[in-house]
């Protein structure tokens, strides 16, 4: 994948859409782009979510299961009676290993998370990406992770299978320019192919927003094409219910309206409720 997406720069299209071409971009390395008040703040309020006990801290993984079939071993498993039998009927000794069980595995989760950082998602907003991307990435400390900030471009702050360090991630967020326009569509793109290739895990996205599309095609196309997506609607100033809505109803999960970064730890669990 090249990190582009369209077909050229300008140009308005059906549904709001426009034909700008994005692009994935490196990670910032320098300083936080935020007044220091504003970091202090945040690295406080992150500190915070780290107490035991917090509402978005679970014991061991909350994947779901899948079931196998797989010789017999020592264990109480249900017996596969047609694959058993098929290898009963075939020749050579009869032994456990001819044995066929259903076995439940569960299967380990892969997230990737979507946090915009447009020109609309300044000062109090930055509070509730940077509080919901330190949250949601010790929440997936010992699974899959990936996290991708946007504008009209977009940066894989995390790539599945790597790290996470939460204060490297925490100084890469306020590094990011906090302007221009916001390309939905780009990220989205993104992360189905991400989540593609981990086809074995239990995979779905999570959309943090004001879902104020203004560059780049429909993003409710590559919305359908997700596992999953549940969006976490930034709500305190401008933003867009009817494409939030749209884009929760393609990828068949929630929408969690978020006010301020106090909303993030009822809505994370929201979003990971039965």
């Amino acid at each position: 994948m090249d990190g582009r997406t369209g077909m050229g720069v300008g140009g308005t299209g059906p549904g709001g859409s426009t034909d700008e071409i994005a692009q994935l971009m490196p990670v910032p390395a320098g300083e936080s782009r935020h007044g220091s008040t504003l970091h202090r703040q945040i690295e406080d309020i992150v500190a915070r979510l780290s107490i035991p006990g917090s509402p978005v801290q679970r014991r061991g993984p909350r994947g779901g299961f899948k079931t196998i079939s797989a010789p017999f071993s020592d264990g109480g498993d249900e017996i596969d009676l047609d694959r058993t039998l098929e290898q009963l009927l075939e020749p050579g000794p009869l032994d456990a290993s001819r044995v066929i069980v259903r076995q439940r595995r569960r299967k380990r989760r892969a997230l990737a998370l979507l946090v915009d950082t447009s020109g609309s998602m300044r000062g109090e907003r930055a509070k509730t990406t940077v509080v919901a991307a330190c949250a949601l990435a010790r929440e997936f400390a010992y699974e899959e992770l990936a996290m991708i900030a946007f504008w009209s471009d977009a940066a894989m702050l995390i790539e599945f299978g790597a790290p996470v360090d939460p204060r490297r991630l925490l100084h890469a967020l306020l590094a990011l320019p906090g302007e221009g326009l916001t390309n939905l569509s780009f990220p989205l793109e993104v992360a189905a192919r991400a989540l593609a290739a981990r086809s074995a895990h239990e995979g779905r996205a999570m959309l943090l927003s004001d879902c104020i599309h203004n560059a780049g095609p429909d993003p409710r196309i590559w919305a359908a094409r997700l596992p999953r997506l549940d969006v976490l609607l930034e709500v305190s100033r401008e933003h867009d219910p009817a494409l939030g809505r749209d884009l929760a109803h393609e990828g068949r999960g929630r929408v969690m309206r978020i006010n301020s970064y106090r909303d993030v730890a009822v809505a994370i669990n929201r979003a990971f409720a039965p």
